[in-house]
């Protein structure tokens, strides 16, 4: 197991310090992350636990939201959560879109799964002085591709993926943005779930085996051998911001069961999409490797 550098404990010990740094967007991470888990190859599975700190206790999943955790002492990560759109296109296209509010070229959700994937394709040449380089990789792809399927982080410029529409999710006060990142997946664990995040992702995993079977091959398709494939991910988002995330959510409404029930289906596709598409997305970058070593 790779020992935790001087930046990535620092890092945890900071995150324990700041209040309520937990809490944003957790259990959708958790949950893309302990899905895809189920999908790792055994080399993918062998690598990512070698990647861990000692912290982690091989616990995978729960440093998936690490990302969110650091954005406070890592703060030009800020910009690589998420990619804005032009308002009410309901398009997405890499090279009018991956940009920070400064201009600089790439700098975007899938601009950075498309770095970071690279980063870890160096994860069998001699390490030992780049290892925290290659978790913070790991760790950094992991959420990005969580949160590219996230249809808000795909959203619209002028709103800022929705966190500039002011509403309530049923009397509490809040914003777009927040209802989609935890907002939803929290209520749905209170009601459906038995407050359980755990009962939600075996129930996510029991559709993919069972109602998203035939779908699998296609969420995992990666074009013309590609690492990764984040593009395809973000247009599917954007479609469905227009589509979902922004109907009947205008200004000072209250949302309530009628968007909840229809929304919440959406929300667990897309968790069941992103962990599938990151197992995958892992696998051929671990399994790969494996391969071109014995070649």
């Amino acid at each position: 197991m790779v020992q935790s550098g001087p930046f990535v404990h620092t890092a945890f010990v900071l995150l324990l310090l700041i209040p309520g740094t937990l809490a944003w967007g957790k259990e959708g991470h958790y949950a893309t992350c302990k899905i895809a888990e189920g999908l790792f190859c055994e080399e993918t599975a062998t690598a990512v636990q070698a990647l861990l700190p000692e912290y982690a206790e091989g616990d995978f999943a729960s440093l998936c939201s690490w990302a969110d955790e650091i954005k406070w002492h890592k703060r030009w990560s800020s910009p690589l959560h998420y990619v804005d759109t032009p308002d009410f296109r309901c398009n997405y296209e890499y090279c009018r879109d991956c940009h920070d509010t400064v201009g600089r070229k790439d700098r975007c959700v899938t601009g950075a799964i498309y770095n970071y994937s690279m980063q870890l394709l160096d994860y069998h040449q001699p390490f030992s002085e780049y290892a925290d380089n290659l978790t913070e990789a790991l760790l950094f792809l992991s959420h990005f591709i969580g949160d590219v399927h996230q249809p808000l982080h795909v959203g619209f410029l002028g709103d800022e993926g929705g966190n500039t529409i002011h509403l309530r999710w049923y009397r509490r006060k809040s914003n777009l943005h927040h209802v989609w990142d935890t907002m939803i997946i929290e209520s749905a664990i209170k009601e459906f779930y038995a407050s359980d995040l755990a009962i939600m992702i075996r129930a996510i995993q029991r559709n993919i085996t069972d109602d998203w079977s035939s779908d699998i091959s296609m969420w995992e398709n990666c074009a013309a051998n590609h690492t990764a494939c984040p593009d395809p991910y973000a247009s599917e988002s954007v479609r469905l911001a227009c589509k979902y995330a922004y109907k009947n959510a205008t200004p000072g409404s209250t949302l309530n069961d009628d968007y909840f029930l229809s929304r919440l289906p959406i929300v667990e596709r897309r968790l069941a999409q992103g962990g599938v598409r990151l197992a995958a997305t892992l696998n051929r970058i671990f399994a790969s490797q494996k391969l071109s070593a014995q070649a």
